[in-house]
């Protein structure tokens, strides 16, 4: 993918080196806390996302919040500069992109932020590890990611590239544009009629298809070089439900699904890059799952 160094972004805030009380060597959270699983509760409940492992999987007592803050930004010769460039690059190109889109329909975009961290955050939706992946807190309007989830994607799940990586925050940045247009609404009604994992499943291939219609227009901007396609077909294939249940020794169950099949996933970003509009995108209006 062909990227301009240095882009200056506001929208990029990067805390990675911080170290919070109550993480531990390895960058768990020590407990979550009461109030923080009601904040996530309501927010999955309104916005149709499974956010569950924000509340983490053990049990115990809630721990204190954290106390102190020390800021240890990275050195010098951050060996991670080159990504974190290319990181805002693409944040900036891809809210440029649907800005734009707004503004062609009279509307205005509001913008997101990303926040780089290491292991661990604080969120308007609760405390979080780096172990969910990169994710977007409706509440604060911000996307998180620990670049550690890159070098993951890369071995891990076989899926290298820096398309592969611009996908992975385009899809993220796409959740945004869910709240920015009111999607959790229409998703709040479908949760009364179908499961939880369906409609989470509906906002996440949308969420690919938005990611599609950035990458047309980063194509037609001729940001876009041979093989870079592919490089986001593989890593959409590579984080289906199905792909990540078979490769965990699990039987592929469709109704745990929360993000949608393989085929699925390459198929609604495929929409969104064909067509390069957003109103290709309304995964919610199918009547059964089966139409995704």
């Amino acid at each position: 993918m062909k990227w301009t160094p240095g882009t200056q972004n506001d929208d990029v805030v990067d805390q990675r080196g911080r170290r919070r009380s109550g993480i531990g060597a390895t960058g768990k959270v020590a407990g979550g806390g009461i109030a923080v699983a009601v904040v996530v509760v309501l927010v999955a409940r309104l916005f149709g996302y499974d956010i569950s492992g924000l509340l983490g999987s053990g049990g115990g007592g809630a721990s204190p919040a954290p106390t102190s803050n020390e800021a240890q930004p990275p050195a010098g010769d951050d060996p991670d500069k080159p990504l974190v460039d290319f990181i805002r690059f693409v944040m900036k190109d891809v809210q440029d992109t649907f800005a734009a889109k707004f503004q062609a329909e009279g509307k205005t975009y509001r913008r997101a932020k990303l926040i780089l961290f290491t292991d661990a955050v604080d969120t308007g939706c609760g405390r979080s590890t780096s172990a969910i992946g990169p994710f977007y807190c409706p509440p604060d309007e911000h996307a998180y990611i620990d670049l550690s989830f890159y070098r993951e994607l890369r071995q891990r799940f076989g899926a290298p590239g820096d398309f592969a990586q611009a996908y992975v925050l385009a899809h993220e940045i796409g959740h945004h544009l869910q709240k920015v247009l009111g999607v959790e609404q229409q998703a709040a009604a479908l949760g009364k009629d179908r499961r939880r994992n369906e409609v989470s499943v509906a906002i996440e291939l949308q969420a690919d298809c938005f990611a599609g219609v950035w990458g047309h227009d980063a194509q037609g901007k001729k940001l876009l070089e041979a093989g870079d396609l592919e490089e986001a077909i593989t890593a959409a294939t590579a984080i289906g439900d199905d792909r990540l249940q078979q490769q965990s020794g699990r039987e592929v169950n469709p109704e745990t699904f929360t993000h949608g099949t393989s085929a699925q996933r390459v198929a609604w970003f495929r929409k969104g890059f064909a067509s390069g509009k957003l109103a290709t995108c309304d995964t919610l209006s199918a009547s059964e799952p089966s139409e995704l």
